[in-house]
């Protein structure tokens, strides 16, 4: 069996002193990524080569999540900020083409068609989703949905080659664990008060929100103090936790199913933060 260590060998791709110097990068893929290496390296048709795939993957998914953070206007005059942004676009495309080399150079062409085809579509989701949220035809049950479906594709990949040994447990599991981490993620993004536009809780409350209420979210220009004071009436933040309590739940039913003990102890060991998380937070879980 080889041991987890793909965010080491990332970090010759990640760690340049000019991207680290003039830009950021987004968080790596950390949870899907040892999520795909477990599933990987407990079959022994695939294990050989677990590692390639992984690395590759994680780049991939790193390359796009990068390109995400590029912002949508071009009109930046500051120096500082317009390399920033430079930065990101290259990062982004020099990450893509790490896996393409890295793929190519061990053979693995039939892989790369499929890791491509899943950035496809990938980047078809994510205009299906942008063109609903221009609309203001998303619900909160919709966003969650296709963000999980959007963290999940380049995963979702593997799922004809896993598909003798684990049926349909990688699809499932995939996306759970992708709901817990969005889940995860708004929970924060609620609790740092920053980008509410476009959160759960803002399609939450344009949901279920009065007109008045409604048209105050969709102002150009949102007062905060009126922000938070719709996030505590619909109880947003609680909401958030008691979600992602269900769904660590629904998780760890799905996981004792599996035959294999020694994939059962690593995936709960990948979803322990969630629950340590949760544990913090009694009170919050209580409040609905």
């Amino acid at each position: 069996m080889n041991s987890y260590r793909i965010p080491e060998i990332a970090k010759q791709y990640t760690e340049y002193d000019m991207i680290q110097i003039h830009t950021d990068l987004p968080d790596f893929p950390e949870l899907r990524t040892r999520l795909l290496f477990a599933f990987l390296n407990g079959n022994s048709k695939l294990s050989t080569s677990s590692e390639l795939y992984t690395l590759a993957t994680s780049l991939v998914q790193l390359a796009l999540d990068t390109h995400d953070m590029v912002t949508v206007s071009n009109d930046i005059k500051e120096k500082k900020a317009a390399r920033s942004r430079q930065l990101k676009v290259l990062a982004g495309d020099y990450f893509s083409s790490r896996f393409y080399h890295l793929l190519a150079g061990a053979g693995q062409i039939d892989m790369i068609k499929q890791l491509s085809n899943a950035i496809c579509e990938v980047n078809r989701l994510k205009m299906n989703t942008y063109m609903k949220m221009k609309q203001l035809k998303l619900s909160a049950e919709d966003y969650i949905h296709q963000t999980v479906e959007i963290k999940s594709q380049l995963f979702l990949s593997f799922s004809e080659f896993m598909s003798e040994v684990y049926d349909q447990a990688w699809p499932e599991i995939l996306r759970s664990y992708a709901k817990c981490e969005v889940i995860f993620e708004e929970i924060f993004r609620m609790e740092s008060g920053a980008n509410f536009k476009g959160s759960w809780g803002f399609w939450h409350i344009l949901q279920h929100g009065t007109k008045d209420e409604r048209k105050q979210l969709q102002a150009e220009e949102s007062d905060q103090a009126k922000v938070r004071t719709l996030q505590h009436k619909y109880h947003i933040t609680s909401q958030l936790y008691q979600m992602l309590d269900s769904q660590t739940k629904m998780l760890q039913s799905s996981v004792q199913q599996l035959e294999s003990d020694k994939l059962i102890s690593e995936l709960f060991h990948i979803g322990e933060p969630f629950l340590r998380f949760l544990a913090k937070q009694p009170k919050v879980l209580e409040e609905i």
